[in-house]
């Protein structure tokens, strides 16, 4: 692995991914200040405010694999400990970085509070101020403005270089960014779209019925992962494009019970590829809906969206399981969060008997496809297994099919895991 540096290394990055995005994947993390696209190379290089941010964003995707619109991409540190004018045609470096719509503003003795409305009553004398977004770092508060024209943001920059929002304390010092656009998910006191004043003030709106608000956020990294606005509030999501010859209830609860916990499922008898399945909330079935969509199970690539019914109706062709102790997110359902991801390669199995052998784990998984390597491990005096599949619908199948399974009188648990290699 390179030594660690300001500059993200991004592979997989497919023409369907635009800059944003990659830009919501990092900014939890911090402020970044750079951001190349090397389309030719399906590539990105992103660098962000300081190492530490980096080193956060590292830290974060070692153990959560990073998907972007239902593509795994992968974060390394960059070889580069700075960007500059030779690794991208046209790029320029801080120093002198070509004058843009955007500026990022750092606050220098920062001894009152800044909130959105005091930057845009300092920042609007000067043009229409589109959007603002605000980070607290440790080199200090800084803001990303954007201005509906380029002029607007030259002007303020010339005017207000090194002066002080406040008498003798909060100095402005002023850099134009990188960036082309910014992405505001909310509108609160930290970030504010005045171009779309509908925007929902926090993501707790989904959340309502869920404690820990915060800790949940938390535990993706201190924001919702790309794609995931936490507002949505439709619990039961149609999937169609099952094969029906394979699928069954408990395979697609194996499945869907990653996300959230399962209330019922249903499998249309007129329309043997489509199924209903009602999640406990809104909040879950939106990750279940984000992370499974175009998934390969049994050999068919998996369509799902939001049903127009709110709730399945209980019926004898419903199987129910809204009592299960086979829900992942009875207990510790913060906790649980964390490990929601797209399917993988990589499947980790736990709730293993103390005597258990690799051979037994191969033998019970082997049919569903290719295992390329296994490990046994023990964690607080636990057994559990990572096993490596050959591609991420063997493994898929694998956890559909054998989660909740027994082998030697234990009851099995399996999910996918966000390690890349054994």
């Amino acid at each position: 692995m390179a030594e660690p540096s300001k500059v993200i290394h991004i592979r997989n990055v497919g023409h369907e991914i635009s800059e944003n995005d990659l830009l919501q994947l990092v900014q939890p993390f911090g402020v970044v200040t750079k951001l190349v696209m090397l389309r030719a190379k399906n590539q990105a290089l992103l660098q962000m405010h300081d190492l530490n941010s980096a080193v956060n964003v590292l830290q974060y995707y070692t153990s959560v694999q990073p998907s972007v619109r239902g593509r795994n991409v992968y974060i390394q540190f960059s070889s580069h400990q700075e960007l500059t004018t030779t690794d991208s045609p046209g790029w320029k470096s801080d120093q002198d970085s070509q004058p843009n719509r955007i500026l990022l503003v750092t606050i220098h003795h920062m001894l009152y509070p800044i909130t959105v409305e005091v930057l845009h009553q300092v920042f609007s004398p000067y043009g229409y101020v589109e959007k603002i977004v605000t980070f607290q770092k440790s080199a200090g508060f800084q803001a990303l403005i954007q201005y509906q024209s380029r002029q607007s943001a030259v002007q303020a920059k010339s005017s207000l270089q090194g002066r002080n929002i406040y008498d003798g304390c909060c100095q402005l010092d002023i850099q134009f960014s990188n960036l082309n656009e910014l992405q505001v998910n909310y509108n609160n006191e930290r970030s504010r779209d005045f171009t779309n004043p509908s925007l929902p003030t926090e993501q707790r709106v989904a959340f309502a019925q869920m404690s820990n608000t915060a800790a949940i956020a938390a535990a993706f990294g201190g924001g919702l992962p790309p794609g995931v606005t936490g507002t949505n509030d439709r619990c039961t999501i149609l999937v169609t494009n099952l094969n029906p010859e394979k699928v069954d209830e408990d395979k697609l609860f194996n499945l869907f019970s990653l996300y959230g916990n399962i209330v019922r499922i249903k499998l249309l008898r007129n329309k043997p590829d489509h199924a209903l399945v009602q999640m406990e909330d809104g909040f879950q079935a939106e990750l279940a809906v984000h992370f499974l969509k175009g998934a390969l199970l049994f050999g068919n690539r998996l369509e799902l969206n939001f049903s127009k019914y709110p709730s399945i109706t209980p019926a004898a062709d419903t199987h129910e399981y809204a009592g299960s102790n086979l829900n992942r997110f009875n207990n510790n359902a913060v906790k649980n969060y964390k490990y929601c991801c797209s399917p993988t390669k990589m499947i980790h199995v736990s709730a293993l008997a103390q005597d258990i052998t690799e051979e037994e784990i191969v033998t019970h998984l082997q049919e569903h496809g290719t295992i390329v390597n296994t490990k046994l491990f023990e964690v607080n005096g636990k057994k559990q297994a990572l096993v490596l599949f050959e591609s991420e619908e063997q493994a898929t199948e694998a956890l559909a099919c054998k989660h909740a399974s027994t082998i030697d009188r234990s009851t099995i648990r399996i999910s996918f895991s966000q390690l890349q290699s054994i």
